[in-house]
């Protein structure tokens, strides 16, 4: 004979039956409204209450249960919106559920996306002028822009802190909340190549920035006479045989050597220490996988959420 094991307190509340035998129909339905169908017993007070002799006992325990679901229903837009485009993510209860890229030329489209998600929150990092950004606050209601007057999670010890780039701040918070050990740099591979690094304790230390893959590009054709304006993004191979592939060698393996170097810097000087690699630039470089390297594409977005729920 099998000897039935017996069941805990709380199982004994809320006993749902034998669920061996369901359809699955009933399964794809709703699993949660087909396991509620077995509870016909309440314990309360040592005492088995049956739903269906007692329908006030039956009505009281569906409404809680939907109103706990409703009250967690958390939405919230993060939005992040940087020099060349606006990236826009979709938080439901702390989940990052989709991400979404416009252009400058389409905020019209950020509009609709987010009023059809229904009524979320809406949070704002801009790094774009004043002009610019007004032009977004204004397309939603009371939606909470990051300054450097804002509340942050960690302490900011940088001298020229109100100059401080908030994409950068979004960046340090993410860190902050999700690195395990005490330092932590991200590196930021987009219109600019950024370093920030983050302390558990003494919060954001400062970093570095230089020209990004464009703006690299960009200064080689405005600086020069004859030299032609690229955009290719595809490392080539060290020595190039013309102009243009020593143009494209000289911009993207400097600055992956660049990237390379100022790693092994931090890690001689900073001990304990976990890399956070971003940007839309980042799948352009191939780095040697490690241990303490980790890629994140929506990182930016995640800390801007992580510093809503900070002021929230």
């Amino acid at each position: 004979m099998i000897k039935q094991k017996r069941r805990s307190k709380l199982d004994r509340l809320f006993y749902c039956g034998d669920t061996r035998v369901r359809t699955k129909d009933t399964w794809i339905f709703s699993p949660l409204l087909y396991q509620l169908s077995y509870i016909t017993n309440l314990n309360c007070g040592g005492k088995d209450i049956n739903f269906f002799l007692y329908p006030t006992v039956f009505v009281y325990f569906f409404s809680s249960i939907i109103f706990v679901h409703m009250d967690n229903d958390k939405k919230v837009i993060a939005i992040d919106a940087g020099n060349t485009s606006v990236k826009a993510g979709y938080f439901n209860n702390d989940c990052l559920i989709e991400v979404r890229r416009f252009s400058l030329k389409e905020i019209d489209k950020l509009s609709i996306w987010v009023n059809s998600i229904g009524n979320p929150e809406t949070v704002m990092s801009s790094v774009l002028s004043k002009i610019e950004t007004k032009v977004i606050l204004d397309l939603f209601k009371n939606c909470f822009l990051i300054s450097n007057e804002t509340k942050f999670p960690f302490d900011i010890n940088y001298s020229s802190a109100k100059t401080l780039g908030i994409d950068r701040i979004c960046n340090a918070a993410y860190l902050f909340v999700h690195s395990k050990t005490p330092f932590a740099a991200c590196i930021d591979i987009g219109t600019c190549l950024k370093f920030d690094l983050i302390h558990k304790t003494k919060g954001y230390l400062g970093g570095s920035i230089s020209p990004g893959i464009d703006l690299r590009y960009k200064s080689l054709n405005d600086y020069t006479g004859n030299l032609p304006l690229l955009s290719n993004k595809t490392i080539p191979k060290l020595v190039g045989t013309s102009t243009e592939l020593s143009i494209t060698s000289g911009v993207l393996n400097g600055m992956k050597h660049e990237i390379i170097s100022m790693i092994e810097q931090y890690r001689m000087e900073f001990l304990d220490l976990t890399f956070f690699m971003t940007g839309g630039d980042t799948s352009f470089f191939d780095f040697e996988s490690k241990n303490d390297i980790f890629a994140d594409e929506n990182l930016t977005v995640k800390g801007l959420y992580e510093i809503f729920k900070h002021n929230a």
